[in-house]
């Protein structure tokens, strides 16, 4: 099936991959099984040094529907950046190469948003672990969420954003975050033009965490969050130090079950 570019509902799904060989076939499986058809995958390859180049390739040859870009590593937000540039599609779609949708996603996504009159939605999804267990409870978004909500806490998981382009455009990720917090800002800078996320309740995805990593990833995060607020969005200090304490307590919660 060719990607249906004439009618404006076609879904641009960005998936970046620097050496994801182990689970990106299962990625762009979950994407193959959607039940809405209308959609185009650009894998852009980051200068992997494993066999992700051939794999994306081969589905590529399969599906024409898929398209794959090649370039030298320059990290996760300069990947998306050159796909959401080649995108034909009016919505885009975020999908890292180890996460998962299920097949309803695009379906389910596309209705919310139509019925909610919204710009930008996000969904509930699992969280699992590399051997594709599930492991705490599923992440629940609020059903709707401000730019001041989203600057206490990140309500937006990457792989269930999506938005429309047609009110204001392309949107594009910060490179010189050096794809640490650069997710974050792009979804902070949607909503100051979109307005408000709306959050489907439904169980859409499965984001791949390690069981080990939780807490070292976020202490990792704490000075890039940091970053975020201050040169990000140019706060000044005690805002930027308030909303990183609110930041710190909602990723505490959200992770501790």
């Amino acid at each position: 099936m060719e990607p249906d570019i004439t009618n404006n509902r076609l879904v641009s799904i960005i998936t970046p991959v620097y050496n994801g060989e182990r689970f990106m076939s299962q990625t762009i499986d979950s994407v193959l099984r959607q039940t809405y058809p209308h959609w185009e995958m650009l894998i852009i390859n980051d200068g992997s040094r494993d066999n992700s180049l051939a794999i994306a390739q081969d589905y590529a040859a399969r599906d024409p529907r898929i398209r794959v870009i090649d370039q030298p590593n320059a990290g996760s937000a300069a990947a998306r950046n050159n796909g959401i540039r080649q995108a034909q599609g009016r919505y885009i779609a975020l999908l890292d190469a180890d996460d998962l949708w299920e097949p309803a996603f695009l379906e389910s996504q596309l209705r919310f948003m139509a019925d909610n009159n919204a710009r930008l939605v996000c969904s509930a999804h699992k969280r699992i672990d590399e051997q594709g267990r599930e492991i705490l409870r599923p992440y629940t978004p609020p059903f709707r969420a401000t730019y001041r909500d989203m600057l206490r806490t990140c309500s937006i998981t990457c792989l269930t954003g999506l938005y429309d382009t047609v009110p204001y455009g392309k949107f594009y990720l910060r490179e010189d975050f050096r794809s640490l917090r650069d997710d974050y800002l792009f979804w902070l800078e949607i909503m100051r033009r979109a307005g408000d996320v709306y959050g489907n309740p439904e169980v859409l995805g499965s984001y791949r965490m390690s069981t080990s990593g939780v807490s070292h990833s976020k202490r990792r995060m704490i000075r890039p969050q940091y970053l975020a607020y201050r040169r990000g969005l140019g706060m000044g200090v005690l805002p930027s130090l308030y909303y990183l304490c609110c930041w710190a307590w909602a990723g505490f919660m959200k992770y501790r079950k």
